[in-house]
């Protein structure tokens, strides 16, 4: 446990500083809000990957037992930042996802059933979401933004970026990616009377674009200040096996 007390209490940390609960329309869909269709379209697309992230985790558990801990701080980080709401326009509000960490420490699979597990826990306890919405938000947020993260970050570290750049990257792009999928989502739904499903895109990227990208970048930077973190006290050689 002490090897990672200085990245658990920058988590902490964090929670503790930004965490609050708002009674506004988050950025994950809320309950009812998708029509039943879509809804189940995005949960049955999701499955997949719950059950190849189910798959991963049994291996991890099974054959790197010493990684628990590691994997319950990447799911604690994806919980505390996914659960800050900030404000954004038009009744709505942009927050971190988080998941890049947990996508470049163990790849993208992983993260499908963290994710799931985060976004059931906040619709329960902070209304933060929905049960008949949690595929979608989970195909945005745990599908699509965790394989865009591990994706970016192999192709930088392929190309020897500095690391620390490869991790920035990485968590910011996944953070946008997954809010342009939620923003194809709302579009598909809702298409605009006029101008179709390109009109109703563009409008709902413009809501979520004011906040999200300068939210993508602080992600970014402590997304990559928590990895240094858990290099320094876990050491690159394990992170390597973490990553094959």
């Amino acid at each position: 446990m002490k090897r990672f007390k200085s990245p658990i209490f920058m988590v902490v940390l964090l929670a503790f500083t930004l965490f609050s609960v708002k009674d506004v329309q988050a950025m994950h869909i809320m309950e009812g809000f998708l029509p039943k269709g879509w809804a189940l379209f995005w949960a049955v697309v999701t499955i997949p990957f719950f059950i190849l992230g189910i798959r991963r985790l049994n291996y991890i558990f099974k054959n790197q037992p010493n990684k628990k801990l590691l994997i319950a701080l990447a799911g604690a980080f994806v919980f505390l930042l996914s659960a800050l709401k900030i404000p954004s326009v038009a009744g709505s509000c942009s927050h971190p996802t988080g998941v890049g960490l947990g996508a470049i420490l163990f790849g993208p699979a992983i993260m499908s059933v963290l994710g799931v597990i985060v976004l059931l826990f906040q619709a329960l306890l902070l209304a933060h979401g929905g049960i008949s919405t949690l595929g979608a938000n989970a195909f945005s947020m745990a599908v699509v933004g965790p394989f865009v993260s591990f994706g970016i970050f192999t192709i930088l570290r392929k190309k020897n970026v500095n690391i620390g750049v490869s991790v920035f990257f990485a968590a910011a792009l996944g953070d946008l990616c997954t809010y342009i999928v939620t923003s194809i989502q709302l579009g598909l739904a809702f298409p605009d009377p006029v101008g179709g499903f390109v009109a109703s895109l563009v409008k709902f990227l413009g809501i979520f674009a004011i906040t999200q990208i300068p939210i993508a970048i602080v992600e970014g930077i402590v997304t990559a200040l928590v990895y240094d973190k858990i290099m320094e006290y876990e050491g690159k050689g394990v992170l390597s096996e973490n990553l094959n």
